[in-house]
């Protein structure tokens, strides 16, 4: 994005090596990196950005504003709403139970729902995961309230698009279906599982919805069209994180580095098995007629014209917009995330991936 620090790092350091708050620029890399993100100044975009390649970060810094009341930079340790990124963490929890044998990803809803009624009974856990059970997109507004029971109960009397597994329509009710599965066979609240399963075991110690213990000043603050929109936080949510037409699929908060330690916890088998991850992965479903583009479970399957797989996801909300881009087969990953929304963002995330592979 776009404003600048001057810090400058002239070595390369691993995540393990350097602080949360640590600005990195390094190399040759992350020098043409940060070079293209000062041209983009005049935008006027706020946000942080990390890029990791060959195994180490090359950059990590913050631009422009996290809180332009009281004129808080954007730093590499702010935090963002991910949006629905959320939903490859949701994914994970699936298939952790499933590593533990509590359940099949073939499963049918039915097992785990009562009065499933009969137009969706043939709906099966990897028809949720893949967007493809013909449930609509959504109940309601991110932040009205509605618990989980009203929420299962609501999407059991709702319309199907059409026959579960015959085609691909994103569904954010799917994945809050998902989350309260693992709720139901877990015994956790959805966090909770979250928390001891995946973002620990990833010493992700900056991410979640309330059990971090979140500095507030660390927290970016979204702005929608030039007007305070606050943080999450600042808006309607229950005590343990957000309404359910919300949690499982969006809304988490987190950090550029954190997302790192995902991206190289993703990279190991401590977390997720070797077949876990390729069921996380598969290109499972075709998301339109072109067949180029396939979702996973909660990722984005495509192939580069370089015979590579761009594995990815993104989210937002309209104020909050993150990209997590992991070219697997280069070993390149991409985090961008900003408080102030704008889709053309995603055209950095391309650019900075193209700069990325140049200066190898």
């Amino acid at each position: 994005m776009v404003l600048a620090v001057p810090l400058l790092l002239s070595v390369v350091l691993s995540v393990e090596d350097a602080a949360d708050d640590t600005v990195i620029v390094s190399g040759p890399i992350g020098q043409a990196l940060d070079a293209y993100l000062q041209k983009v100044v005049d935008s006027g975009a706020n946000g942080t950005v990390l890029v990791g390649c060959q195994g180490a970060l090359v950059l990590c810094k913050g631009y422009g504003q996290a809180n332009k009341e009281d004129g808080t930079p954007c730093r590499p340790d702010t935090v963002y709403d991910i949006g629905s990124i959320t939903k490859q963490f949701t994914a994970a929890a699936i298939l952790k139970l499933e590593m533990a044998h509590k359940l099949l990803v073939t499963d049918s809803i039915d097992k785990y729902f009562s009065d499933v009624p009969v137009d969706k009974k043939a709906i099966t856990l990897h028809h949720l995961l893949t967007h493809s059970a013909g449930l609509i997109d959504v109940l309601g507004d991110d932040y009205v309230v509605l618990e989980r029971d009203d929420m299962i109960k609501q999407a059991m009397q709702s319309k199907l698009r059409w026959a579960p597994g015959t085609r691909y329509a994103y569904s954010n009710l799917g994945y809050s279906l998902l989350a309260a599965i693992v709720e139901l066979v877990s015994g956790d609240a959805y966090e909770e599982f979250l928390e001891q399963n995946l973002f620990a075991p990833a010493s992700m110690k900056h991410t979640g919805y309330r059990l971090p213990a979140w500095d507030l000043k660390r927290l970016a603050v979204g702005y929608e069209h030039g007007s305070r929109w606050g943080t999450p936080l600042d808006h309607l949510w229950a005590e343990d994180g957000p309404y359910w037409n919300l949690r499982g699929n969006g809304g988490i908060l987190s950090t550029a580095r954190d997302m790192y330690r995902w991206h190289l916890a993703l990279a190991g088998e401590e977390i997720l098995s070797r077949e876990a991850k390729d069921k996380l992965f598969k290109p499972q479903v075709a998301e339109d007629d072109s067949g180029r583009s396939h979702y996973g479970y909660g990722w984005v399957i495509q192939p580069t014209d370089r015979g590579t797989r761009l594995i990815w996801h993104n989210g937002g909300n309209g104020v909050f917009f993150a990209d997590f881009w992991r070219y697997v087969d280069e070993d390149i990953v991409i985090f961008l995330a900003t408080s102030e929304a704008d889709r053309s963002r995603q055209r950095v995330t391309a650019e900075l991936a193209r700069i990325a592979r140049e200066k190898r």
